[in-house]
C-alpha cells in the first residue's frame, strides 16, 4: 500500500510540474516596436534552410525520388531545429 502511494504521490507531482512549465510568456521578437511570435521566424529560417539544400543538391545534380514531400519536410524539421536551438 505505501508503494501504491508513493506511485501516486509521484506521479501527482509530476504532473504539477509539467502543468506549470508552460506558463510563461509566449517567446515574442522585438522588431522596430512590433513584436512578432518567435515561430514565425523560426518558420522563415526553416524555408530559408530547405531553399538552401534545394540550391545545393541542383548544384550539385542529385535528384529526390518525392520531391514534393521531401522539401517541405525538410523546412518542417529546420524549423523545429531552429525552434528548440533558440527558444
Amino acid at each position: 500500500m505505501i508503494r501504491k502511494t508513493r506511485i501516486w504521490r509521484f506521479c501527482l507531482a509530476t504532473c504539477v510540474v509539467l502543468m506549470s512549465v508552460g506558463c510563461s510568456q509566449a517567446p515574442a521578437i522585438d522588431v522596430m516596436g512590433s513584436l512578432f511570435p518567435a515561430w514565425l521566424l523560426c518558420i522563415a529560417l526553416g524555408i530559408l534552410a530547405a531553399v538552401l539544400i534545394r540550391w545545393l543538391l541542383l548544384r550539385y545534380r542529385i535528384q529526390l525520388l518525392f520531391p514534393f514531400l521531401a522539401y517541405p519536410c525538410l523546412a518542417a524539421v529546420f524549423t523545429f531545429a531552429i525552434w528548440l536551438v533558440f527558444f
